[in-house]
């Protein structure tokens, strides 16, 4: 499904393959090692697991101020 996120970091607890597709349609894989931490800035995307073990992540947001609602 389709999401946005604000600034965010990501922590992969446990990683796998990950197919991405950003707004504009582009598509890539991503093979992500466990314990990998990244940072993005705000984006929209699709996020599959397309590979064959189980992907945990734990994302961490900028909060959104009052004015940028």
């Amino acid at each position: 499904m389709p999401h946005r996120h604000h600034n965010e970091t990501v922590y992969f607890h446990k990683g796998g393959q990950l197919t991405i597709t950003e707004e504009n349609g582009e598509s890539f894989v991503a093979n992500v090692p466990d314990g990998h931490v990244m940072w993005h800035e705000a984006w929209a995307h699709r996020v599959s697991n397309t590979g064959d073990t189980e992907v945990v992540a734990i994302i961490v947001e900028s909060k959104v101020s009052r004015h940028e609602q």
